[in-house]
């Protein structure tokens, strides 16, 4: 059984990513629905790819932390977070407050696309950071074409900032502070 790491949240919760994922989420990251938006066909992982780079977050060995989003007791995602500070490679490198953080995340399945289910993922994610006390902003960089993404993000209480470049290319800057989260959550 896996343990759960936050509230529920619409049915949604998550729980930390284990190494015993790592097969999994190689399958899922290989779906032609994740692919586009993560990488592009160019970049379509190995297993041996996969456990390279997200082993040493499992192992809690850098700031990226994953999750793996269930529902009804089966997983049907996967969400990480990150301090936004520091996280280099040409990330964010203007950013001076150590309570941002970034997120990133899909559905498993593309038959779950459109169902409402990203916006309840991504609403535990955003419940789940806002628990600590430390994290000003959650911000999130979709591409500018994933209309679908941005909509999600606007229905979990993001808000467009403008368009930014990243090592990925342009992506539409879009962010929830502390405060809009918890004036949401007063107004419910």
């Amino acid at each position: 059984m896996y343990s759960i790491v936050t509230n529920s949240t619409d049915s949604v919760t998550l729980r930390l990513m284990t190494e015993h994922d790592l097969a999994m989420l190689y399958e899922w990251l290989n779906r032609s629905h994740i692919v586009e938006w993560w990488g592009g066909e160019e970049a379509r992982p190995t297993l041996a790819d996969v456990q390279e780079q997200y082993l040493p977050s499992v192992l809690a060995q850098e700031s990226v932390t994953p999750y793996i989003a269930m529902l009804n007791g089966e997983p049907i995602g996967y969400a990480q977070s990150y301090v936004a500070l520091g996280s280099g490679d040409g990330w964010w490198e203007e950013e001076t407050d150590p309570g941002v953080r970034g997120i990133d995340q899909s559905l498993a399945n593309a038959s779950q696309l459109g169902k409402g289910l990203g916006t309840k993922l991504v609403r535990a994610l955003v419940e789940l950071l806002f628990n600590d006390p430390e994290v000003t902003k959650i911000q999130t960089d979709p591409s500018p074409s994933n209309l679908r993404a941005i909509r999600c993000y606007e229905k979990a209480g993001f808000e467009r900032q403008g368009t930014v470049t990243t090592p990925d290319g342009p992506a539409v800057y879009m962010v929830q502070t502390r405060q809009a989260f918890e004036r949401t959550r007063s107004d419910a």
